[in-house]
């Protein structure tokens, strides 16, 4: 399922201007601090409204401002990951996780709870609250609430950054086969080129809040 994006957007003196088709898959968007990214990415979610945007997904429409359509955040069935956990103080870490589901739609694909406990090295967690928990530990937990929300898309903002080593080599490979199995598009800012590198379907650079390279990993 591709993504059609058309972004113009201005705060303060920097302007953003994104017109791309974003194909099916995993999309690497790379650039510096300050280029756009987190902004795209906000934007996809609905929870940056620019002066212009078009989006659609795959079929469906989520914003046209020339016709004054904007779908609000929470039918857009959008799996965010954030630089910050952003995780509920008063809930356990199971209730975090399976949050996404209170407002679901009943659905045929149900990504299993265990699974997503398992690979992200929860079972020890589950009944901790986040205030018990270490960086790195509650962006796996952020990292699981997403899956396990049955998104259409997954937008990933630099969501291994406080995981240790060797939680994120585990982890990426399991990003690997939930694309695979699930055929979710995911969009993965990063500003560390080796964990895309071998994995990005498409990559797409910013830099000043402009696109400087679009195309396949291979050719970047």
């Amino acid at each position: 399922m591709s993504i059609s994006i058309e972004i113009a957007h201005r705060a303060g003196l920097f302007q953003l201007e994104v017109t791309q088709s974003v194909p099916a898959g995993f999309t690497a968007l790379v650039g510096p601090s300050g280029s756009g990214k987190t902004t795209t990415l906000n934007v996809l979610a609905g929870l940056t409204r620019p002066s212009r945007a078009f989006v659609r997904m795959g079929d469906e429409v989520w914003a046209d401002t020339t016709r004054g359509v904007w779908v609000p955040p929470h039918r857009r069935r959008v799996g965010y990951v954030f630089q910050e956990p952003r995780l509920f103080p008063h809930f356990s870490v199971r209730q975090n996780l399976l949050y996404g589901r209170l407002r679901q739609r009943p659905r045929a694909r149900v990504i299993a709870e265990d699974e997503v406990i398992e690979l992200l090295n929860l079972s020890s967690l589950l009944q901790r609250r986040p205030a018990r928990l270490s960086g790195g530990e509650q962006q796996r937990v952020a990292l699981g609430r997403a899956l396990l929300a049955n998104p259409q898309l997954l937008l990933l903002d630099e969501p291994l950054a406080s995981v240790d080593q060797a939680h994120r080599l585990a982890i990426l490979p399991y990003l690997d086969r939930f694309r695979d199995a699930h055929r979710i598009p995911a969009i993965y800012v990063t500003h560390a080129w080796s964990e895309v590198a071998d994995r990005a379907d498409h990559v797409i650079e910013l830099a000043a809040g402009r696109v400087v390279f679009s195309g396949s990993a291979a050719s970047r």
